[in-house]
C-alpha cells in the first residue's frame, strides 16, 4: 500500500466540517413543487446566508494537490464499501482517472461523505480512531 499523504489533522478537521454541513439537512427547505429526484443535491446541501462551512470545505479541497484529492475520493469509496483495503491502490488509480470536474463538489454530493471518510480511514489503518485521537 502506498502511504497516504493527507495529514491526520487535515482529515479530522475536514470530517468535522463535512458533518456540520451534512447536519444542515435538518433545516426545512421550501417545497419547490418539482420532481424530488431532481432536487436531491440541493436538499442535501442546504445553506443559510451566514454559513461558510461549505465554502471552507471547497477551498480546502481545491487547495490540495491532485493526488491528495484522489486520496480523498478513494477513502470515500473505501469507507462506502466499493473497495476492500487490499484494493487501495486500485481505488487510488481509479480516483486519479476520475479526476474530472470539481472534487469538492463530487464529495459534497454524497450525504454520508464524512462517515465514509471516517470509515475509510478506519479500514485503511486497521482500526484507526482518528476522530478520538487525531492520529491514524
Amino acid at each position: 500500500m502506498d502511504e497516504i499523504t493527507l495529514s491526520p489533522e487535515f482529515l479530522r478537521s475536514l470530517i468535522l466540517k463535512l458533518r456540520a454541513v451534512m447536519a444542515q439537512e435538518e433545516e426545512v427547505s421550501p417545497d419547490s413543487g418539482s420532481n424530488p429526484a431532481d432536487d436531491e443535491r440541493s436538499a442535501t446541501l442546504q445553506e443559510t446566508p451566514d454559513n461558510l462551512s461549505r465554502a471552507e470545505i471547497e477551498a480546502q479541497v481545491d487547495d490540495l494537490e491532485p493526488d491528495q484529492q484522489a486520496e480523498l475520493v478513494a477513502l470515500m469509496w473505501l469507507g462506502r464499501g466499493d473497495f476492500e483495503v487490499e484494493e487501495w491502490n486500485d481505488a487510488l488509480a481509479l480516483a486519479v482517472e476520475r479526476a474530472e470536474g470539481d472534487t469538492a463538489e463530487y464529495l459534497l454530493h454524497h450525504p454520508h461523505v464524512a462517515d465514509y471518510l471516517d470509515e475509510g480511514i478506519d479500514r485503511l489503518f486497521d482500526g484507526s480512531d482518528l476522530m478520538e485521537t487525531g492520529e491514524y
